[in-house]
């Protein structure tokens, strides 16, 4: 039994080394693991870091790229039977992830699997905030719905040779596929003990187009869901003061509110631009995907107070 672990790179030279020094003090029960690298043209260093760790490396050029066609050039070039996915800007937080994201594939449970996604205090705190929303502490295995994250996933190869993912979208190539393979009665699954450290160094009009290029796919997905100017002005203030309050009471002090209102407005300009044009709108869908709502057990998650995630080659990651 083999878990190809898939990375899509583009210069990610920063957390590559730490990402890949994780994967190789993963324990795992049974399961053989190879390391494939994706890259679309990077010049930081990021094959050669690859390549030192025995990775196995095949490249897309810029002019072919979408995620969808990244992530199935670098499935094709695997020979696993389950395909982990993972960002090359995320680090897994100890040595348990793989087999905990793989398990419930290898149980038959379901056929794609995320596990939770965290920040440390070099992240923008809107961001973490986000994270606890969509990433929280309890797996639900399997799930109801299609939402699924590949920044953090695991698939099997015979959902994904049937499936695969769609070429053409900007993004959410993850949720897509989910949402046809659930169509089908396969099953989702979310794994919160597979958690990953996930690390953005954008500049704002890096995040105001990431969130841009996923309302857009998000139009293809779920074309029922639209968000209005209205919308836009009510969840950047919820958004904000929700911010604030979490990060007075979790006492953060790494992001300023200023860089908090600057998130928010990037994260909510861009995503009605990728979004309004629709005219059909689903309020319940609307409140899910754009309303920055958090439970309040999700805005006391540990993982929400100060931590700074130490090197893998220091010492094993911090649990909060």
């Amino acid at each position: 039994m083999r878990a190809s672990i898939v990375i899509r790179t583009l210069n990610e030279a920063e957390h590559l080394n730490d990402l890949l020094k994780m994967i190789e003090q993963q324990v795992t029960q049974g399961v053989d693991v190879e390391t494939v690298l994706i890259d679309s043209g990077s010049t930081d260093g990021t094959v050669e870091i690859a390549q030192a760790h025995g990775a196995r490396v095949t490249t897309i050029t810029k002019a072919e790229f979408s995620f969808g066609r990244s992530l199935n050039r670098g499935c094709d070039f695997s020979t696993g039977d389950f395909l982990v996915l993972i960002s090359g800007h995320c680090v897994p937080v100890d040595e348990h992830w793989l087999q905990n994201l793989c398990q419930p594939l290898i149980d038959g449970t379901v056929d794609y699997t995320y596990g939770r996604q965290i920040g440390d205090d070099d992240s923008n705190y809107s961001e973490r905030r986000i994270f606890a929303k969509y990433f929280p502490e309890a797996s639900n295995v399997p799930q109801e719905g299609f939402f699924c994250n590949n920044a953090n996933s695991a698939v099997t190869r015979t959902a994904w040779e049937k499936f695969q993912f769609d070429e053409e979208l900007t993004g959410l190539e993850d949720m897509e596929l989910a949402k046809r393979m659930v169509a089908t009665g396969l099953k989702v699954g979310y794994v919160a003990d597979a958690t990953v450290f996930h690390h953005h160094q954008e500049s704002w009009r890096q995040v105001r187009r990431r969130f841009e290029r996923e309302a857009l796919a998000l139009r293809q997905i779920m074309p029922e869901v639209q968000l209005s100017r209205l919308d836009v002005v009510r969840f950047f203030a919820a958004s904000v003061w929700g911010d604030m309050r979490s990060a007075r009471r979790n006492g953060i002090r790494t992001t300023s509110l200023m860089d908090m209102i600057r998130y928010r407005w990037n994260q909510f300009s861009g995503s009605y631009k990728g979004n309004h044009e629709h005219k059909v709108l689903s309020q319940s869908a609307k409140e899910r995907f754009f309303y920055p709502q958090v439970t309040k057990e999700a805005d006391q998650d540990e993982w929400l107070k100060p931590v700074r995630r130490t090197s893998p080659y220091e010492s094993q990651q911090s649990k909060g």
